[in-house]
């Protein structure tokens, strides 16, 4: 009785929710820069989402039978979230990260919330509040504190890379699946997960037989195999699962400043999983980001 409490309590918390998908992302950025030299991307999300469809089929297929005639009724939004959400953006994000600079990519990476108000405004005519703005801002100073490790006045060690419209691409195509999820149709969660993953997949096939027809290899390592698992499991399925209902809960827009949270938890990943110090900028940066969201949560409600 008290786990199932807990697990309800988890259920209706988005800050935590949204918290917990960052986190598996911030995971699955880490993992796509270690493997990125010698993973084909396209293949390796293709994996991805093989694996987390055939987890989550057993409960998933039954529920898509049920809900088949509300999927069927909102096919473009289903479309749409999967092409965008599952297939575009994995997919952009493991190519970009091929060689675009980490700083690069956070800093990308971190327009994401900036793209979503605009979208959301666009399609849903959600104005952003003062206050909003004011947490985005605060928020990106933080991000902006974190990848310059403590310069934010300096730029020394930017550089374009090519990966960089890569990782752009797929920031604009996740904020699109970001805003359209509030048009999702009313199916059960592992529904509209199943779904979208399988229809992902199938999306990536086509590009997956033409990198293979250009002499891309999938190396068979113990690395490749855990990283296939991970991205399979914890940024997938429980990563979707929680920013899906953190969505349905507080909106894309106030969803979306968590996105600010990934280059901390990256850091901090980094300390625990390849042994970096943690500095003191680190912990500004972390302080920065916290208090934009902090704000940006003040300014969901009038």
């Amino acid at each position: 009785m008290a786990l199932r409490s807990f697990g309800q309590r988890l259920y209706d918390n988005a800050p935590l929710l949204l918290c917990l998908a960052i986190l598996g992302w911030s995971g699955n950025f880490i993992v796509g820069r270690l493997v990125g030299a010698a993973m084909p991307p396209v293949t390796f999300a293709f994996l991805r989402w093989v694996l987390a469809f055939t987890l989550l089929a057993p409960w998933s297929v039954p529920r898509i039978r049920r809900d088949a005639v509300a999927l069927r009724d909102g096919w473009p939004v289903v479309l749409t979230l999967s092409i965008t959400g599952v297939a575009v953006f994995n997919a952009f994000v493991y190519r970009g990260l091929q060689t675009t600079s980490a700083v690069n990519g956070l800093i990308l990476q971190s327009v994401c919330p900036v793209l979503i108000i605009v979208f959301a405004f666009l399609a849903h005519r959600e104005p952003p509040r003062l206050l909003q703005l004011a947490g985005l801002a605060v928020s990106l100073t933080g991000v902006w504190v974190v990848v310059s490790r403590g310069s934010p006045f300096s730029t020394a060690g930017l550089r374009v890379a090519g990966g960089d419209a890569w990782i752009l691409a797929a920031v604009a195509s996740y904020a699109v699946y970001s805003v359209a999820l509030r048009a999702k149709p009313a199916v059960h969660p592992l529904s509209l997960l199943g779904t979208t993953f399988g229809l992902g997949a199938l999306a990536l096939i086509p590009f997956v037989i033409a990198e293979i027809a250009a002499g891309a290899t999938m190396p068979r390592t113990v690395g490749t195999v855990a990283a296939v698992a991970y991205v399979g499991v914890v940024p997938s399925i429980v990563s979707y699962f929680c920013f899906n209902r953190g969505v349905e809960l507080a909106g894309a827009a106030r969803a979306g400043q968590y996105i600010h949270l990934m280059p901390v938890f990256g850091a901090v990943l980094a300390f625990l999983i390849v042994h970096e110090s943690l500095q003191l900028f680190h912990v500004v940066g972390a302080a920065i980001v916290a208090a934009g969201i902090a704000c940006a949560e003040r300014g969901q409600h009038p």
